[in-house]
């Protein structure tokens, strides 16, 4: 390991990176259920949701031992949020305009991925996504750590740990909770679910605060302990509530559902389907999945590259083609066996403030996503709350990245600014790159240097100009 993943080097230990890849995957586990729950929302029964199920955990180990072997990095990959739900809608619209099922549509959309694959592949080999990682501006790619600290706490504070009330509503811890005048409000609009919405409030705040005792005692696995001590304080309150939080383990189904997989989603694809829609709608579905795919995944890399300390002073990672070519991997591998775009998920921060820094932690990750093809109900007894505490904490260090703004230079200041409001609005790092690089194109413009913006730099802000404002 020592030979292959140079830990010493990098200043870590085998520990520490085993400790680290388990911590990211706790942070990331949730997206085992969720995203076929998404992507099988408008289908019926449950074949469907079982191939793709086994499409996530087998194209996010790819995806990550791509990483780990190829670019030695500790970042993890699975189907991006986002594009998950976005994909789910495609295939509603393919099925509407083709007067077929939604199941039989699936393997239509999963053409769309597969294309994104093959194209991000052939840029990376060539270089060209190394090239638009270079034309983001040195103070965009610094703002872009904070950027997604404030978005992991949006995540933490906001959906991820939500519950549903009695009249079906979600129910937001910070912006729902927090913003009522009493708790009576509170309580009456929640009904029987304000119990629970107090233990998912207390679990989260007892994480957090438990990963920051434990990290100012220099306790190694601080998040990873934290996590599982406000499991504890989630699980009595259940009890105390009672609940049974193992009911899961009881009932839950552990023989891996490969057969489904096999007859529903692997190597599939139905590009007449596809085509249903027209070539123009088609191919605009590529390229929207591809710009948005690409800066989430750039972004990702950098900002988390970032807060690890992996830049040069020049802002730029070592072994980028290499990470890249993990995304496109992944995303190929999710295409072939049944699931939407595999990227490099933000909650690898998690792992990289536990100290991982080679490709044994994003290995660890991978190793236990192929582990959850037999576990997958011991990943769903970790509650949403309790991910939250991490989300937070690792979101709030995230934000120490803007010390290396210039506020005193406005073309740095207003993309930033943007990016930090974009990205936690819109949930996609990619469109606070984007208006970061429109901003920080106009401010160069008016204020009259033009040279300072290289073309590729011209040529991107002018893509994201018409994906925002003038593509249908």
């Amino acid at each position: 390991m020592e030979k292959f993943f140079k830990i010493r080097e990098n200043g870590s230990t085998v520990k520490t990176e085993i400790l680290a890849g388990v911590s990211t995957f706790m942070t990331m586990a949730y997206i085992i259920a969720l995203n076929p729950n998404l992507l099988t929302n408008f289908a019926s029964g449950t074949p469907l949701w079982n191939a793709v199920f086994m499409a996530t955990l087998i194209a996010s180990a790819i995806g990550t031992f791509v990483m780990a072997f190829a670019a030695n990095k500790p970042f993890v990959m699975a189907p991006g949020m986002g594009l998950n739900s976005f994909f789910a809608v495609v295939v509603a619209n393919i099925a509407a305009a083709s007067g077929l099922s939604y199941e039989e549509s699936f393997n239509g959309a999963l053409c769309i991925i597969l294309v994104e694959g093959i194209v991000f592949l052939i840029l990376t080999f060539l270089r060209v996504r190394e090239k638009i990682v270079e034309a983001i501006p040195y103070g965009v790619r610094m703002g872009i750590a904070p950027a997604i600290g404030l978005m992991l706490l949006n995540i933490g504070l906001g959906s991820n740990a939500g519950i549903y009330s009695e009249t079906g509503g979600p129910f937001y811890m910070l912006g729902t909770f927090f913003t009522s005048l009493t708790p009576s409000i509170t309580k009456q609009a929640m009904g029987s679910g304000y119990s629970t919405m107090i233990l998912y409030v207390l679990t989260t705040f007892v994480g957090l605060f438990l990963i920051i005792a434990l990290n100012h005692k220099k306790v190694k696995g601080s998040v990873l302990f934290g996590m599982l001590g406000a499991s504890v304080v989630y699980w009595i309150g259940s009890f105390m509530m009672g609940n049974n939080p193992f009911a899961v383990l009881s009932n839950a189904s552990w023989a891996p559902p490969f057969k489904d997989m096999l007859n529903m989603t692997f190597f599939k694809f139905d590009f007449g389907t596809l085509l249903s829609i027209g070539w123009l709608s088609a191919i605009m579905l590529i390229v929207t999945f591809c710009m948005i795919d690409m800066f989430d995944t750039i972004g990702t890399l950098v900002g988390t590259a970032s807060r690890a300390g992996m830049l040069d002073k020049d802002g730029k990672m070592p072994k980028m083609k290499e990470a890249l070519m993990a995304d496109a991997v992944g995303t190929m591998a999710g295409a072939l066996t049944g699931t939407s775009t595999v990227t490099t998920f933000i909650e690898s921060a998690s792992g990289v403030e536990e100290g991982g820094r080679t490709g044994l932690t994003s290995l660890t990750a991978g190793v236990l996503f192929l582990a959850c093809m037999f576990l997958a109900p011991v990943a769903a007894l970790i509650p949403a709350p309790a991910t939250s505490a991490a989300l937070i904490y690792v979101g709030v260090l995230m934000l120490s990245g803007l010390k290396n703004i210039d506020f005193g230079d406005i073309s740095q200041v207003l993309p930033v600014s943007l990016m930090l409001i974009f990205m936690p609005v819109t949930s996609s790092i990619g469109h606070g790159i984007g208006i970061a690089l429109i901003s920080y194109t106009v401010v160069k413009l008016l204020t009259g240097k033009s040279k300072d913006i290289s073309v590729l730099t011209y040529v991107l802000s002018l893509l994201f100009i018409l994906k925002f404002f003038l593509v249908v």
